[in-house]
């Protein structure tokens, strides 16, 4: 029988959102005048994505990005592709719109730091509930799985591992907050997180 819950702690891509790449390559293309291989090779096939992820200092990320490209790359460009490539998945935020009524929401993503600023604008219904609760891992200086990173997520929101309910799309992700002692579940679009919500007693 799962435990009570005081926090919500949500994946971001796969779960609250859909990511197409090549969508985002392309919009930064057409931004910086490159072509779609130039981009995927300078973002992904290089590694440097993978950097930013895990802790590369984002203003060091976008100069990097831009001698690659061979010209420069704004935060506003980097937004602006991410955001387009990002759909929100409505009945998902639907679900969670009405449980952050009540009870705290956070979201802990395998991301650079420059999504903390970049969520908001992509899930701005969420806006207010996620204020200063979006952990990403390039500023945790780990990933998920890893159960330290859980562990830290969880004392920097002030919250207890074994009341912290965690869903991610990935198992590999959510055995790992179990072994950090938090509650898990599996889940990627409504349906599935509406069924975890009601066995937790959320819905």
């Amino acid at each position: 029988m799962p435990v009570a819950v005081d926090c919500l702690l949500l994946d971001f891509d796969g779960v609250l959102v859909r990511h197409a790449r090549h969508v985002r390559v392309r919009h930064l293309a057409a931004s910086t005048r490159r072509s779609a291989a130039q981009v995927q090779a300078a973002l992904f096939d290089s590694g440097l994505e993978q950097r930013h992820d895990a802790g590369l200092d984002s203003a060091l990320y976008l100069q990097q990005l831009g001698a690659a490209l061979g010209t420069p790359v704004s935060i506003a460009q980097w937004q602006d592709a991410r955001i387009a490539a990002s759909s929100p998945q409505d009945g998902v935020i639907e679900r969670v719109e009405r449980i952050a009524r009540d009870l705290p929401i956070a979201i802990l993503t395998n991301n650079g730091a420059l999504m903390a600023q970049t969520i908001p604008r992509i899930l701005p219904t969420l806006a207010e509930a996620l204020s200063g609760r979006i952990l990403c891992s390039g500023a945790l200086g780990g990933r998920k799985p890893d159960p330290a990173v859980f562990v830290q997520a969880v004392t920097l929101l002030g919250t207890r591992a074994e009341r912290t309910l965690f869903i991610d799309d990935l198992f590999v992700n959510v055995r790992g907050a179990r072994q950090a002692g938090l509650q898990a579940e599996t889940a990627s679009d409504s349906r599935s997180i509406g069924k975890v919500f009601k066995r937790y007693g959320l819905a």
